[in-house]
C-alpha cells in the first residue's frame, strides 16, 4: 500500500490502544433526538432532528454532532424558543488515521518500533514533516522517510488536533433570550439517502396468476447513522440539486406498459404518493434495508410471447421471440396500488415445487390500474425470422390504386405537399417464419415498427396481410399469431410505401 496509507494504518491502532488523554468514544452513542427522515427516489433525504439542549442566556455556540456528513449546510432550518441564529459552522474534517498525520505536519510523535525476533520495542521521537506521495520524518539530525518494509511500527500522538472530530458535526452560534433546557429542531437537505421498490413475483403458469412482495430498499451513504428514525418515503423525483442517486442500468427490452387511471388508496403530497415505513427504523451508514410495503396473492397474470421488428429488417437466422409475463395494477382483479420505480424479479416453481429465477425487468412509476407486460428473457424454443420477401418499385399510378387500403390515424389527413422531384413508390413483401417447439400452441405478439418516417411519408397502404393487424400508432402495426405446438407458420404482408 503507499507509504501514507500505511503510516494512518499503523496510526489507528494508537488511536485504538489510546493516546494520553484521548477518551473512548462508544461506537454506538449518539447525540441525535427524535429523528425523522423524508426519502426521495433521487437520492436526496429531509432529515428532521429535534434535541433537549441545555441553551445558556445570551450569545453561545451550540455542536450538533451526527449530522450527515454530507449535509447542505444551506438548506439548514433551525428553532429553538426564545433563541436566534447568529452563524453556524460544519466541521467535515473526520477524524481519520489519514486526517491524523496530515494535520500532524510540524508536530511531534513518537514512533515504536518492534523488533520482530526478540519482541524488544524502541521508541524515538519525531517531527513529521511532509505526507506527500510518503511520510517523511525528523528524527534528531537525521531525515527519514518511512518505508513500508513490515516492520511493526506504532504511531503515538500526544493529542488530537482541535479541528478534527470523531463525528460530523454541526455548530451554530445562537442567541438567546433565556437560560433553559429546551427543544432545538434542525432541518436540513443531504444527498447520500435514497431509495427504490424491489419485487419479487412467484408465476403459477397452470393458474395464470402471480404471488407478488413488494420490498423497500434503502441505502445510506452519508457518513452517518440514523438512530430509530421515523422515516417517510416519497415515490417522486422533486425539482432540486444535491443528489447522489446512483442510476441503475436500463435491463432491456424495455418494459411495456399502459398507465392507468385509477387512484391509489395512499396519502399524496402534491403529485407524489408517500409509502411510510410503519415502525421507527435505524438507517445505518453504507447500509441496504429492506422493509415490505405490498403483498399480494392470485394476481391475474399470463404468459405472452413477442418482439418488434424494425423496417425492411431481414435476419440472416431466426431470432428468439421475448418470453413476457402481462399483469395488472388495478383494484380489481391486480395488484391494486401503484407501483414505485423498481426492478421486478419473476420466480417459477419446478417439478419439485421448488421457486426458480426466470428473469427480471425494470419498471418506473407506475399508477394503479396500469397494464403491464415484463420481458423476462428469451423463449428458448419459440423464434421468429423476418424477411424481406420481395420489394418492387411500381409507378405513381400503381400507388394510387392502392389507395383504398390507405391506413389512416386519428381520422383522415389533408394536406398539400408540392413536389420538386420524381417520387419514387415501392410494394414491399414481408415474410414472417414462426417455429414452436413447445408441445403446446402459443400466439406471438408481432410488431412491425419503422412504418413512420415523417410526415410526408405516413401515406402507406397495407394491401394485404396474411393475419389481420392492429394499428397501434403512425409508427408500429401490430399481428397476434398463433403457432401450433411442434409446428410452424408462415405470414406474409405486403406494404406500398414512399420508402
Amino acid at each position: 500500500m503507499p507509504r501514507i496509507a500505511a503510516f494512518a494504518a499503523l496510526s489507528a491502532l494508537a488511536l485504538a490502544t489510546g493516546a494520553p488523554g484521548l477518551a473512548q468514544a462508544d461506537p454506538e452513542a449518539s447525540a441525535q433526538g427524535d429523528v425523522s427522515v423524508t426519502i426521495y427516489n433521487n437520492g436526496l433525504g429531509l432529515v428532521q432532528d429535534v434535541r433537549q439542549l441545555p441553551i445558556p442566556s445570551g450569545r453561545s455556540t451550540i455542536a450538533f454532532p451526527d449530522v450527515s456528513a454530507q449535509i447542505r449546510p444551506e438548506t439548514l432550518s433551525f428553532a429553538a424558543a426564545d433563541t436566534g441564529i447568529v452563524e453556524q459552522n460544519f466541521d467535515f474534517d473526520l477524524l481519520t488515521p489519514a486526517k491524523l498525520i496530515e494535520k500532524a505536519i510540524g508536530q511531534t510523535v513518537t514512533l515504536i518500533r518492534t523488533n520482530p525476533a526478540t519482541g524488544l520495542e524502541t521508541r524515538e521521537r519525531a517531527t513529521v514533516l511532509s505526507t506527500a506521495g510518503g511520510t517523511v520524518v525528523q528524527i534528531g539530525e537525521r531525515i527519514e522517510v518511512l518505508r513500508d518494509d513490515g516492520l511493526p511500527v506504532r504511531v503515538i500522538f500526544d493529542r488530537v488536533p482541535p479541528n478534527l472530530r470523531a463525528r460530523p458535526t454541526l455548530s451554530v452560534t445562537v442567541e438567546s433570550g433565556r437560560a433553559g433546557t429546551r427543544p432545538a429542531a434542525l432541518r436540513y437537505l443531504t444527498p447520500g439517502l435514497g431509495w427504490s421498490a424491489d419485487y419479487v413475483a412467484l408465476y403459477d403458469e397452470a393458474r395464470n396468476t402471480i404471488d407478488m412482495q413488494g420490498w423497500v430498499t434503502l441505502t445510506n451513504s452519508t457518513g452517518t447513522t440514523f438512530h430509530e428514525a421515523n422515516t417517510l418515503l416519497v415515490a417522486g423525483n422533486p425539482n432540486g440539486t444535491g443528489g447522489s442517486r446512483v442510476a441503475r442500468p436500463p435491463i432491456r427490452p424495455v418494459p411495456q406498459m399502459v398507465p392507468g387511471t385509477e387512484t391509489a388508496d395512499r396519502e399524496r403530497l402534491g403529485d407524489f404518493y408517500l409509502y411510510p415505513i410503519g415502525e421507527r427504523t435505524t438507517i445505518a451508514n453504507n447500509q441496504t434495508k429492506q422493509v415490505s410495503f405490498l403483498d399480494v396473492q392470485g394476481v391475474a397474470a399470463r404468459k405472452v410471447y413477442g418482439r418488434t421488428v424494425g423496417w425492411l429488417s431481414s435476419d440472416s437466422q431466426p431470432v428468439n421471440v421475448a418470453s413476457q409475463i402481462a399483469f395488472s395494477s388495478s383494484r380489481q382483479g391486480g395488484l391494486g396500488d401503484a407501483l414505485p420505480a423498481g426492478t421486478v424479479r419473476f420466480y417459477q416453481r419446478d417439478s419439485a415445487g421448488n421457486p426458480q429465477f426466470i428473469g427480471e425487468n425494470g419498471i418506473g412509476h407506475t399508477p394503479m390500474g396500469s397494464e403491464l407486460t415484463l420481458s423476462t428473457g428469451d423463449a428458448f424454443d419459440v423464434f421468429v425470422q423476418a424477411e424481406v420477401e420481395k420489394r418492387d418499385r411500381i409507378t405513381a399510378a400503381e400507388y394510387e390504386r392502392s389507395a383504398r387500403y390507405r391506413v389512416r390515424v386519428n381520422g383522415e389527413e389533408t394536406r398539400t405537399i408540392e413536389i420538386d422531384r420524381a417520387v419514387d413508390y415501392w410494394r414491399t413483401t414481408m415474410r414472417y417464419t414462426l417455429t414452436n417447439a413447445k408441445p403446446t400452441p402459443v400466439e406471438v405478439a408481432l410488431v412491425q415498427g419503422g412504418l413512420d418516417r415523417g410526415w410526408s411519408s405516413r401515406d402507406f397502404r397495407v394491401v394485404s396481410e396474411d393475419v389481420p393487424g392492429e394499428q397501434i400508432n403512425a409508427d408500429r402495426r401490430k399481428y397476434v399469431i398463433s403457432v401450433p405446438a411442434n409446428g410452424k407458420r408462415e405470414v406474409r404482408v405486403t406494404y406500398e410505401t414512399r420508402y
